[in-house]
């Protein structure tokens, strides 16, 4: 297939299975509403391997926002990676430089690719308005590149930070891996001591809306901050459990719309 010319200028996400973008969305209305002569193209990829021939075969995409299962499996492709996102260890935003006199380039030759991580720069702008002194440690459920993007990003909003996974805890004095704390280690003494929940799973994600993670609601309390990842369903059980015992609840839905934002500065930045 031959690359597809025109003088509008592309942008796009990568991922397995896209369905309906919240990202597409965005663009879509926001080049429209600013008079931008440009497009947002979903590219679904079997494997990250795809990256140089969508490359290829659109000379004119100048950036790429990356989700699952990517956002790590790209990193090997990129030129350049931000210290911030190299600390996370993935990437979400993907700026596209043109120069047929830069070769050897980690993806193909002539193309020089930037990554950046976008999710921790929406998170802590959506979440740090809602802090409050007592908000010293958090609990984050997940292990997942985003997961690894709000660990670093509650670090430098001076929290401290425990990951909570499926599998067995690891001996806190071990250093060589970062400490898990097990679903069923969380007793309430334990949200006692950790008053911000994070919750990065895909745990009550539409269309399985009945189910939350298992934690122990009846000890949260209205000192309590619940912040879930997931967007739709606006509020998931997770955050609906959490507000019948009056913590204060939060969606993904700003987070998602800061992070777009910080993807076209990104992009659009020289």
């Amino acid at each position: 297939m031959l690359p597809h010319y025109s003088k509008m200028k592309e942008y796009g996400l990568i991922g397995l299975t896209l369905g309906h973008s919240f990202s597409r969305k965005f663009f879509t209305e926001k080049f429209q509403r600013e008079g931008i002569d440009a497009q947002y193209l979903n590219f679904e990829i079997p494997d990250i391997g795809c990256l140089a021939d969508i490359i290829h075969k659109h000379p004119n995409l100048e950036g790429l926002n990356c989700t699952i299962p990517y956002k790590e499996s790209i990193l090997p492709y990129l030129d350049d990676i931000t210290p911030e996102a190299r600390e996370i260890g993935a990437v979400n935003v993907v700026k596209i430089q043109r120069d047929e006199s830069y070769t050897g380039g980690r993806c193909m030759d002539g193309i020089r690719l930037t990554g950046f991580n976008s999710d921790i720069i929406g998170f802590t702008d959506s979440i740090a308005p809602l802090l409050e002194p007592h908000h010293r440690k958090a609990l984050i459920l997940g292990t997942g590149g985003a997961a690894k993007a709000i660990k670093v990003g509650l670090e430098k909003l001076g929290i401290q930070c425990t990951h909570v996974s499926r599998r067995a805890s690891k001996d806190p004095k071990d250093l060589s891996s970062p400490y898990l704390l097990a679903y069923t280690e969380i007793t309430p003494s334990t949200l006692q001591e950790y008053h911000i929940i994070v919750n990065c799973s895909p745990v009550g994600m539409f269309p399985h809306t009945e189910e939350a993670p298992v934690l122990p609601y009846e000890a949260l309390s209205p000192s309590h901050l619940l912040y879930d990842l997931i967007y739709n369903p606006e509020l998931t059980l997770f955050l609906h459990l959490g507000a019948q015992y009056g913590a204060k609840v939060k969606n993904g839905r700003e987070m998602l719309e800061l992070q777009a934002v910080a993807s076209w500065d990104l992009w659009t930045s020289r």
